[in-house]
């Protein structure tokens, strides 16, 4: 039977078997402050916040119950702009998912995009080896910019500059969404005219991103169809502004959070030798089950958002919490990650190997899960592999530590000014 919610209650669950892989030094570096993994499940003002992994997933795989509430989705629902596949639901969702899936898929990323993402990371760093010295954020954002750019299709116009253009345009901050936790008293209080201050910023940069990368791609791509996300929004008769969209949402996906997780998996392989041996002298396999480590330890999207279009039932084992239908839920990504009675003892230690639930890959809900589980995840860990292995094996020491910001939209992470230096230079 469906009880109400108490706070309390998850936190008596038992702990799974420890693991007997192997412990790193390394912990969580993300920490934020005054952030808990507990209690798994409490309701505040209306709002359900989740840290337990098996409700988060739940909630995820649910294709009819919910639907999607984050990345500013209620937002962008007011503007009757034809909504990108980021936040659709349903048939419409599967419909275009279906249509840009082969762009992602493990066989087309291994045929099409390996000796460019190759020659992009030789190309990156011998000019770290000859120069002795990189500041990561920039030499990640290079790269993962060049690879999503194939994927989508944006290249007619120069990479270097529209890495900045996107880099602006995604450090303008967006209107928080209805019922949003986070939303700041200011917000709340002049919700209009931050909101027009907001977008008249967001509205320049993306302007510049039209003009000088969009629409001469897509101008490309009307002479000379490609084999991209581009050319197939044309063949499905989308407009130009919703084309930007579109590209908009992968220039996100695609190299944003690559970028974020490269640089995250570096540091983190730089700082640790053991870990750094581990990963280098593993097989394809060996080096993914780190990778993945690093993912769940430090998901670079640690928030993500559902809204329930219909009275839910979560269960966590003998618990149940019904749900009302017009409830916001928040699924903390960092905390179902952590949740120690399925990811094992010590959650935010690094771990490669530890034991996981059935049907559940190392990286946990990094990628999310269910309708909307990112369909770039192949290609985010193969490029991030592919420049690792060659990144990690100059001898690398750390100039100086990064600054992490922070994505309030998200809960994101930004790692900045990680100064790495060839050792003896």
């Amino acid at each position: 039977m469906a009880s109400a919610i108490h706070p309390d209650q998850a936190d008596q669950a038992s702990l799974t078997t420890a693991t007997a892989a192997a412990r790193y030094r390394g912990t969580r570096k993300t920490a934020r402050s005054g952030e808990t993994l507990r209690p798994l499940i409490e309701v505040i003002d209306g709002v359900w916040h989740i840290r337990s992994l098996p409700l988060a997933r739940q909630v995820l795989r649910d294709s009819a119950g919910v639907c999607q509430a984050g990345f500013n989705a209620e937002a962008i629902d007011s503007t009757g702009i034809r909504k990108p596949v980021l936040f659709q639901d349903g048939e419409a969702h599967r419909t275009m998912r279906s249509g840009i899936a082969r762009y992602f898929a493990p066989k087309t990323v291994s045929t099409r995009y390996v000796d460019l993402m190759e020659s992009l990371a030789d190309e990156l760093v011998a000019q770290i080896a000859t120069e002795g010295r990189c500041v990561l954020d920039e030499v990640t954002m290079r790269y993962a910019v060049q690879v999503a750019a194939q994927v989508v299709g944006l290249t007619s116009s120069d990479m270097d500059r529209m890495a900045g253009r996107l880099q602006e345009f995604f450090a303008t901050p967006l209107v928080p969404a209805k019922g949003r936790p986070n939303a700041s008293l200011v917000a709340r209080v002049s919700g209009k005219v931050a909101a027009t201050l907001m977008a008249l910023k967001g509205q320049r940069s993306m302007w510049a991103f039209f003009l000088r990368d969009v629409r001469p791609a897509i101008k490309a791509r009307r002479a000379t169809p490609g084999d991209d996300v581009i050319s197939h929004c044309l063949e499905q008769g989308y407009t130009d502004v919703q084309i930007l969209i579109e590209c908009v949402t992968y220039g996100a996906a695609g190299m944003v959070t690559t970028r974020e997780f490269i640089s995250m998996a570096a540091w983190h392989l730089v700082e640790d030798p053991a870990l750094r041996d581990r990963y280098l002298s593993g097989d394809r396999q060996e080096r993914y089950a780190v990778l993945q480590e690093i993912l769940r330890l430090e998901p670079v999207v640690g928030h993500l958002y559902r809204r329930s279009s219909a009275e839910l039932t979560l269960t966590d084992g003998d618990q149940s919490y019904v749900v009302p239908a017009g409830a916001l839920l928040d699924l903390y990504i960092r905390g179902a990650n952590a949740d120690e009675r399925h990811v094992g003892q010590e959650p935010l230690q690094m771990c490669p190997g530890r034991e996981l639930p059935p049907r559940t890959s190392g990286e946990v809900l990094s990628f999310g899960d269910g309708p909307h589980k990112c369909p770039g995840n192949h290609l985010a860990m193969q490029e991030s592999d592919i420049l690792l292995q060659r990144l990690l094996r100059l001898p690398l020491v750390i100039e100086s530590t990064p600054r992490i910001g922070w994505d309030d939209l998200i809960a994101g992470y930004e790692v900045r000014g990680l100064r790495l230096r060839v050792e003896n230079r």
